[in-house]
């Protein structure tokens, strides 16, 4: 990778790349105490964009499992660099004044075995553009919910917001809500979580909560696919999880904002498209 990084980049690249490597190492032990060998693959992959040698516009690499309680987990992290088309620039915060950007970040979604265990969507990034921000959240897919799982989830998602601002969770759970909603079906994609973009101005309190976010999922979420992994299902569940698959395939082929960033920038067509799960249906 030929990008030149400033100290607040490599600062967040750093970190990015370490949480993707607990989160993974997390996944794997879940893995083990399933009586599975499953582990992650790696594939590194370069910025393709016109006028660009390898490596120059950055790149990333892609963490993919696939197990008996995992039965598909991406986990991505990508630091890329270049300039928008004029046409994409307008719809990026601070683009329209400078197309040149720099982005750096992990996406992780995970699809499982069981359908009594919810899928999972965690995200966090931080974008130079003529302005400086962070942005991300997370949040559950149960295809079953449960009030345990889900009060569960967001207490520690709360937790975590009101250590920096008591506005944070009510705000942020508020734009969740908002933004994994699917207008054409006229519900959400699951039970919620946070969401927040466009965070600027003090880069280290920023950061400081951006890393807090990543260890709230650390702390939310493997104890809840440890809770319900064991669990028997039936085959109407399981056609039930087939379905609201379907749903969640449409949010992120249709509206989802980081699919249509890393397919407007080059990005690798396999990452991006690693948050559709193996197998879905359509009644």
């Amino acid at each position: 990778m030929t990008l030149m990084l400033d100290p607040q980049q490599q600062a967040a690249r750093t970190w990015f790349e370490s949480l993707r490597d607990r989160i993974c190492a997390e996944f794997e032990a879940i893995e083990r105490e399933a009586g599975s060998d499953a582990r992650f693959d790696y594939i590194a992959w370069d910025r393709e964009a016109p006028g660009l040698t390898p490596g120059e516009g950055g790149g990333g690499m892609r963490g993919v499992m696939k197990g008996k309680v995992f039965e598909k987990v991406g986990v991505n992290v990508s630091t890329v660099g270049g300039v928008f088309s004029p046409e994409f620039a307008r719809t990026i915060h601070g683009a329209s004044e400078d197309p040149s950007f720099f982005a750096t970040g992990i996406s992780l979604v995970a699809h499982m075995a069981n359908p009594h265990v919810p899928a999972v969507h965690m995200n966090t990034r931080y974008l130079v553009t003529s302005k400086r921000w962070f942005g991300g959240g997370a949040d559950l897919n149960p295809p079953l919910p449960r009030e345990e799982d889900t009060a569960h989830f967001h207490e520690v998602l709360k937790a975590a917001c009101d250590a920096h601002d008591a506005d944070h969770y009510p705000r942020f759970k508020a734009w969740a809500d908002e933004y994994f909603f699917i207008p054409h079906r006229g519900v959400h994609r699951g039970v919620g979580g946070i969401f927040y973009d466009h965070l600027e101005g003090d880069f280290d309190a920023n950061f400081a909560f951006t890393r807090d976010v990543g260890e709230a999922f650390l702390k939310a979420f493997p104890p809840i696919v440890r809770r319900r992994m064991g669990e028997s299902w039936s085959q109407e569940e399981y056609r039930r999880m087939l379905e609201w698959r379907g749903r969640y395939a449409e949010f992120n082929l249709v509206h989802d904002r980081g699919t249509l960033f890393g397919l407007k920038t080059g990005g690798n067509v396999d990452a991006i498209l690693m948050s559709l799960p193996p197998m879905a249906s359509w009644s």
